[in-house]
């Protein structure tokens, strides 16, 4: 048996241990982080790897949207937010437009910010219900 990479055994690890509430947070992360090696990527003229980035980024936000449970409005107008993020990747990709991708950055890094908050908090309540303190 080969000896795996130990930040690819780390990563594997990471991916199957978390909790949903954690992989979310792991997409948006991967998201922010794709969408500005696409930034670099475009800046440097280098329209292939801005391409795949782009590509991977549009894919996490494909993810997100199958895996979203649209059973509240709540959640049926983040559905039509992340279609709409994945039409302005698409739009950033085709027009080779850093100001799109920047957009399409802050609404991520917004959704992760608070999504980061929601875990929290609900370790919080975890630990309040389990006899805790905070």
């Amino acid at each position: 048996m080969a000896i795996n990479n130990p930040q690819q055994v780390y990563a594997n690890n990471s991916v199957t241990t978390a909790s949903p509430g954690e992989l979310t947070l792991m997409l948006y992360n991967g998201c922010i982080k794709f969408i500005r090696h696409a930034e670099r990527a475009m800046a440097d003229n280098k329209i292939e790897q801005k391409n795949v980035n782009i590509q991977k980024a549009q894919a996490i936000m494909r993810e997100l949207s199958v895996t979203l449970k649209t059973d509240t409005d709540v959640a049926k107008n983040m559905l039509a937010l992340y279609e709409y993020l994945h039409t302005r990747l698409m739009e950033a990709n085709v027009k080779n437009d850093p100001a799109i991708l920047n957009e399409v950055e802050g609404f991520v890094t917004e959704f992760r910010d608070t999504w980061k908050q929601v875990i929290q908090e609900n370790r919080r309540i975890q630990q309040v219900g389990a006899g805790g303190r905070v």
